[in-house]
C-alpha cells in the first residue's frame, strides 16, 4: 500500500496553520509542470533543491563582511544564510505561518551573491551595462543557471521570496511590506530575518576582529534591545512575533525598530567603512574589475574556461554569470592566473 505523505502534510497545514499562511496545496505552481512528490510538499521540495544546488555549496567560501578571513569563526555567506533561515523559521512557526516556505526562501536568498561580498557586487554593477543586484541574480541562478541551464523549477512563492528579500541601507520600516511587496507573509519574514541576522552577526564579527569593542555599541540600542548578541536577537524576534500575531501583517514594534535602525546606522557609518575592512573590500573590487575587463579583452580565453555559456544572453551577461558564481578562493586564483598570463591583444 502506497501512502501519500504529501497529502497528509497538506491536510495538517490546512488544519494547523493560520488563515494568513501560504498553503503548499494552493501554491501558484512552477514554470514547468512536473510530477509531485509523495513524501514532500511543494515548498519542502524547493528547500531540498536549493540545499543540493551548486550555488548553495559555493556560499561556504563567499564573503559576508571579512574577505579571506584569518579565523574560521567569522561568518561567511553560508553561515549568514543559515542564520537567516533559522530566524525566519522561528518567526514563521510562532505566527503559525508556513515554516517550509520561509525556510526555502531564506536558504535561496543569497545564491546570486558575488565573491568578495558587496564589494564584488558593486564592481559588477559599475561595469555591466545592465547593472547588477544580487537579489535579481539569485533569481537568475535558480531559474536558469543551475542544472546546466535548466534551473531548479521552484514554486512562484519561493522565487518571489528570493527576489524580494533585499532591503539595502535605507531605514527599516514598521511594516516591511510597504515597498516591493512580497506576495506572502513568509516572504516578508525573510526580508526582516535577513536584517536581524546581518545587523547582529556583523557587529559580533567586528568585535571578534578588534574593529570595535562591546562598549562602542550605541548605548541607546543596548537599552532598547539588550547588551549581548543573543539578547538582541531575542528582543527583535519576540517583539516582532508579539506585534504581528494574528494580524495578517509582519510588524516591527517601535522600540525594536528604533534599536535596529540605530545598529544598522552604526554598521554603515562605523564598521563597514573601517580601514581594516576597506583594505580587503577594495582589493576584492579590484580583482573583480580586473577579471571582468580581462575577459572582454580576451573573449576567446573566456570561452575556453567558462563551464557554461548561453550565447543568446550576450557575452557580458555570461561573463557576469561566471564571475558571480566564483567563490572568493576561486576568484583570487583566477585573478592571479590571469595577471601572469600575457594577453594576445591590448
Amino acid at each position: 500500500m502506497n501512502v501519500d505523505i504529501k497529502k497528509q502534510l497538506e491536510i495538517i497545514e490546512e488544519k494547523n496553520l493560520s488563515k494568513f499562511a501560504a498553503k503548499s496545496s494552493k501554491t501558484l505552481g512552477r514554470r514547468r509542470k512536473e510530477k509531485p512528490s509523495t513524501v514532500r510538499t511543494a515548498f519542502q521540495r524547493d528547500r531540498d533543491r536549493i540545499v543540493h544546488s551548486e550555488a548553495f555549496r559555493k556560499l561556504k567560501h563567499k564573503t559576508q563582511v571579512f574577505i579571506s578571513p584569518e579565523k574560521d569563526f567569522y561568518r561567511t555567506r553560508l553561515t549568514h544564510t543559515i542564520a537567516v533561515s533559522q530566524i525566519a523559521r522561528t518567526i514563521a512557526r510562532a505566527l503559525r505561518l508556513n515554516e517550509d516556505l520561509a525556510e526555502a526562501s531564506a536558504l535561496g536568498h543569497d545564491l546570486g551573491h558575488t565573491p568578495f561580498g558587496h564589494a564584488g557586487e558593486k564592481a559588477l554593477a559599475e561595469l555591466f551595462s545592465k547593472g547588477f543586484k544580487h537579489s535579481l541574480h539569485s533569481l537568475r541562478v535558480v531559474e536558469k543557471l543551475e542544472k546546466r541551464g535548466k534551473g531548479l523549477n521552484l514554486t512562484t512563492e519561493v522565487l518571489d521570496g528570493i527576489v524580494k528579500h533585499s532591503k539595502g541601507p535605507s531605514d527599516l520600516q514598521r511594516d516591511m511590506s510597504t515597498f516591493n511587496k512580497p506576495i506572502t507573509l513568509e516572504g516578508v519574514i525573510v526580508r526582516i530575518s535577513d536584517s536581524i541576522a546581518y545587523i547582529n552577526h556583523d557587529i559580533d564579527d567586528a568585535i571578534i576582529a578588534g574593529i570595535i569593542k562591546p562598549g562602542d555599541i550605541p548605548r541607546k540600542a543596548s537599552k532598547l534591545l539588550g547588551s549581548r548578541y543573543s539578547l538582541r536577537i531575542d528582543s527583535m524576534v519576540e517583539g516582532i512575533v508579539q506585534e504581528s500575531y494574528d494580524k495578517g501583517k509582519i510588524l516591527i514594534p517601535d522600540h525594536v525598530l528604533k534599536g535596529m535602525n540605530i545598529l544598522k546606522d552604526f554598521l554603515y557609518n562605523t564598521v563597514y567603512p573601517h580601514p581594516k575592512i576597506a583594505k580587503y573590500t577594495d582589493r576584492g573590487a579590484q580583482m573583480t574589475m580586473f577579471i571582468y575587463k580581462y575577459f572582454h579583452k580576451e573573449p576567446d580565453h573566456f570561452l575556453k574556461i567558462c563551464k557554461q555559456f548561453f550565447e543568446k544572453d550576450g557575452f557580458s551577461q555570461n561573463v557576469v554569470d561566471h564571475i558571480a558564481s566564483l567563490s572568493d578562493i576561486e576568484a583570487e586564483k583566477l585573478y592571479k592566473k590571469l595577471k601572469q598570463r600575457k594577453p594576445k591583444r591590448s
